[in-house]
């Protein structure tokens, strides 16, 4: 799980985005998703996946589960 924390950051941040931006996305309080990033708080599988969305990529690269940022072929359509 140490990579999810760090991915969801770094993505954030590579995509401009702030925190409160992040968080009114997922209709979450700012609070509740600066916890998300630092691993003080379980991320819901909803908005694992809505983030995955966002940053067009998969859950498995948000969990570490894979190196490849790239979501397979038939998720993009």
């Amino acid at each position: 799980m140490k990579y999810l924390y760090r991915r969801i950051r770094d993505l954030r941040e590579d995509h401009d985005m702030t925190q409160a931006q992040i968080a009114k996305y997922l209709g979450a309080g700012l609070t509740q998703y600066a916890r998300y990033e630092r691993g003080e708080r379980a991320i819901p599988v909803n908005m694992l996946a809505m983030l995955a969305v966002l940053y067009k990529t998969s859950t498995d690269y948000l969990l570490g589960l894979t190196n490849n940022p790239k979501p397979p072929e038939d998720l993009l359509e």
